[in-house]
């Protein structure tokens, strides 16, 4: 066999010459086959700018694809760049774990997908436990939020021998139930929260009611200073500081509390009110104290107690209750 490239009568050919053999293997001729090179390279060259067409138009269709894929991603996504998002999820984490309120959420299946510190604590959870199995009571009603798509808002939930307030909302995409999410505290701490502010709005009026009082005693003492009668402006000036060491003097050196001794002291114009005096004790001592757990706790037992002491005098003249509070 032999190869060759040679011109021929009409173009530059490549040839091949191959022998052609009987069944003795003894050769009887010889087969020739020639191409023109000018064929072979509009052939080549043919197949070059079909493979440029090609890839030409798979760029461009990848390029197409590539931009729809970024468009619809970018809608998922809110229009937001990776870096933001990043950043977005950062404020997320760190708004979350400053609540002071419990945050649990849940999927559409119920399962636990987030809980932040808070929630941990409220539900004395450790890092390690799971969050499924010790908060039962809570899940079941994320769980039904979750089911319905109803919201539900101040539910108190025992657990623990505590009572929770909560507040849930499924939460939705595209119109669609995709888990709900639950807020929640203590309700303890808001009835301690909700005492300190009533013993404070006490204090407010008991204040008020004060000024006003003054106001009106600096006019009487000016009336007497016109009319020059201060044998009677000496006596009313006495008489008044006896007052005042009776009544906000004495609370204000026995009871050293800010909240509870403005507390008293709407108490006992509660009880003016009502025509009964509600006087402290010579031997009362209760000194301030920063545990607010036990602030609440007096103010809830001092109320009911003369709250129920002015009920059973109503109807009465010249009703008298005593109070006497001695700390230890």
């Amino acid at each position: 066999e032999n190869v060759s490239v040679n011109r021929g009568a009409l173009a530059e050919a490549l040839r091949v010459f191959t022998p052609v053999y009987d069944d003795r293997h003894d050769q009887i001729g010889v087969v020739v086959v020639g191409i023109s090179l000018n064929k072979v390279e509009d052939q080549i060259a043919r197949g070059r700018l079909n493979a440029v067409w090609t890839i030409l138009f798979s760029v461009l269709m990848s390029s197409v694809a590539i931009w729809g894929l970024v468009r619809v991603l970018k809608r998922i996504l809110f229009g937001l760049e990776p870096y933001e998002i990043s950043a977005l999820f950062e404020q997320r984490q760190a708004m979350l774990q400053s609540l002071r309120e419990g945050v649990m959420a849940v999927d559409m299946h119920g399962r636990v997908t987030m809980i932040n510190h808070t929630a941990r604590e409220i539900l004395l959870l450790t890092s390690g436990q799971h969050s499924e199995s010790s908060s039962e009571p809570l899940l079941a009603s994320l769980r039904e939020v979750s089911r319905t798509g109803i919201a539900r808002q101040d539910q108190e939930i025992a657990f623990n021998g505590r009572l929770l307030l909560c507040n849930m909302v499924p939460v939705k995409s595209q119109n669609q139930v995709i888990g709900a999410i639950s807020t929640f505290r203590d309700k303890t701490e808001i009835s301690q929260l909700m005492q300190r502010i009533d013993g404070m709005v006490s204090y407010v009026d008991a204040l008020r009611s004060h000024t006003h009082e003054f106001m009106n005693k600096l006019h009487v003492i000016l009336g007497l200073l016109h009319m020059k009668r201060y044998d009677k402006l000496e006596e009313y000036i006495i008489q008044t500081a006896q007052n005042y060491q009776t009544d906000i003097g004495a609370i204000q050196r026995k009871v050293k509390s800010p909240v509870i001794a403005g507390f008293l002291l709407g108490k006992i114009n509660r009880a003016k009110e009502a025509g009964v005096t509600l006087t402290l004790a010579e031997e009362s001592q209760l000194p301030d104290t920063a545990n607010e757990e036990q602030v609440a706790v007096l103010i809830t037992v001092l109320g009911n107690l003369i709250e129920n002491a002015l009920d059973a005098m109503e109807g009465q003249p010249e009703g008298e209750i005593g109070l006497l509070l001695h700390y230890q």
